[in-house]
């Protein structure tokens, strides 16, 4: 005799009926086809389980937030390094329009 396969979706419906406590373990056996003792081995899986449900969304945005963080870490260093970039670009010397033409005047650019 082959063993019967069920599905996570119907485990999870008669555990969920089991742990109601509306109906007895053996109510629920007769009406799905299903041993009592399977029924209360997936009750308990229910119930060990249920706590890692939350973990597990709460590990997720915790992940999320660690790589938001580091994106913008990123962001702030290539920031960082463009604003340094012009800081030194704006502290070299310039020269004044008068001075440019007077620097091309001599160099005989202009036309006098």
């Amino acid at each position: 005799m082959q063993r019967k396969k069920y599905s996570a979706e119907f485990k999870a419906k008669i555990a969920l009926e089991a742990l109601k406590g509306l109906k007895t373990v053996n109510e629920i056996a007769g009406e799905s086809g299903v041993h009592p003792t399977q029924i209360q081995q997936w009750k308990k899986q229910l119930l060990e389980g249920l706590p890692n449900i939350f973990s597990q969304k709460q590990d997720r945005i915790k992940k999320q937030d660690e790589e938001l963080t580091a994106q913008l870490y990123q962001q702030i260093g290539q920031l960082k390094v463009e604003l340094d970039w012009v800081k030194k670009a704006d502290a070299t010397p310039r020269l004044t329009k008068a001075q440019g033409n007077a620097h091309q005047a001599k160099a005989g650019i202009l036309g006098g």
